[in-house]
């Protein structure tokens, strides 16, 4: 056991040690999971183009990651229902916290940083009640947990910063309890909502969908530059009704529902499974991995594209020298640059690709 003075004289040495950010870590672009040829799984940072910059090990499948937006840290969270997080530190390649919620809570995959990135909020189930809850971590505190607020609906699942203390938050409306696995409790009472929640936990507006569609889970998020809000969804009815799978929607007005023809909506089978908004702000993508599809639209929700692609699901958006296109990955090991003129072939390694991929240093609106 070190002495007292040795661990007062590491206190002072770390305190004056420079801070790491993501330069330490290769500067990296993307963070995606992975299964890889061994089934073991990891979690892999990667460069504009989409290749390895570090990998880091994982002790099984996930859903999403959280990227910090200055130090090389990454919260990547178990599928729901999930009972941890793990923190990582990318540039050291090792865990160093896992989060539990607490008891009678369970993650929905999903946490985004507010505050200059000093508060972890992870998007949560009440189980008793079926209530969406926001948790959230203090980091300068090694993430103590520090509250939680409302989500304001039922089953959050991803939420996204609009600002350094303003979530948006995707309520799919879907109950569910860990006793019944990923059965679906209360579809003929559902009710999606997008809403946008204050730390203080004060809903600053609320989105609802037209009664006939309240199927439609609003699962997945994006934020444009200008802060219009792209989310994605995945519809409990028929896959061959063919309904909009995509919305946009600005503060103050109503939303925008964006579909291509019917043909193509069906070919969807009901199901996006990622969103993502260009850098530049002017394009909209998402992918349907059932569909084997990737749609572009523009921001006014006119539809573009669609482009063919087996497993397609993660998307993000372009980097600053692709800044009107996206990266995509699939469950085949591929990684493709995108945009309304095709897919490209970047990368394929040896790997399945997990639902998502996070671009890293993508700032709130």
């Amino acid at each position: 056991m070190p002495s007292r003075r040795a661990f007062i004289a590491g206190l002072v040495a770390a305190a004056g040690s420079p801070a790491l950010s993501w330069a330490d870590a290769g500067a990296p672009s993307y963070l995606a999971a992975a299964r890889e040829a061994d089934e073991t799984f990891a979690l892999f940072g990667l460069d504009a183009a989409g290749h390895d910059l570090f990998r880091v090990p994982l002790p099984g499948r996930g859903h999403a990651a959280a990227a910090h937006p200055d130090a090389p840290e990454a919260v990547f969270f178990a599928r729901r229902p999930g009972r941890f997080a793990l923190v990582i530190d990318c540039a050291r390649g090792r865990e160093i916290r896992r989060l539990r919620p607490p008891e009678g809570r369970h993650f929905y995959g999903h946490g985004a940083f507010l505050a200059g990135g000093d508060i972890l909020a992870t998007s949560e189930n009440h189980i008793d009640s079926g209530e969406g809850r926001i948790g959230l971590w203090s980091r300068s505190e090694g993430y103590a947990r520090i509250g939680e607020i409302a989500s304001g609906g039922i089953g959050p699942h991803e939420i996204r910063a609009v600002s350094d203390d303003l979530l948006v938050v995707a309520n799919g409306g879907i109950r569910t309890h860990p006793d019944s696995g990923r059965e679906k409790l209360n579809l003929e009472t559902m009710s999606p909502s997008l809403v946008y929640l204050s730390m203080s936990g004060r809903i600053e507006e609320e989105v609802a969908l037209d009664p006939a569609l309240h199927l439609n889970s609003i699962r997945h998020l994006a934020v444009a530059p200008d802060g219009q809000v792209a989310f994605a969804m995945q519809w409990q009815g028929a896959p061959s009704d063919g309904v909009p799978l995509l919305g946009l929607h600005r503060r103050g007005g109503p939303p925008v529902l964006a579909e291509a023809g019917l043909a193509e909506q069906i070919a969807l089978e009901g199901y996006a499974g990622s969103v993502a908004v260009s850098g530049d702000g002017r394009t909209v993508a998402f992918t349907a991995p059932r569909g084997g599809r990737l749609h572009v639209f523009d921001a006014a929700g006119r539809f573009l594209a669609a482009h063919r692609r087996a497993d397609i699901c993660g998307v993000a958006p372009g980097t600053a020298l692709s800044a009107a296109g996206f990266l995509a990955t699939d469950g085949l090991g591929g990684v493709m640059a995108a945009d309304t003129d095709g897919l490209r072939p970047r990368a394929a390694p040896d790997r399945a690709w997990d639902n998502h991929l996070v671009r890293v240093g993508q700032a709130a609106a």
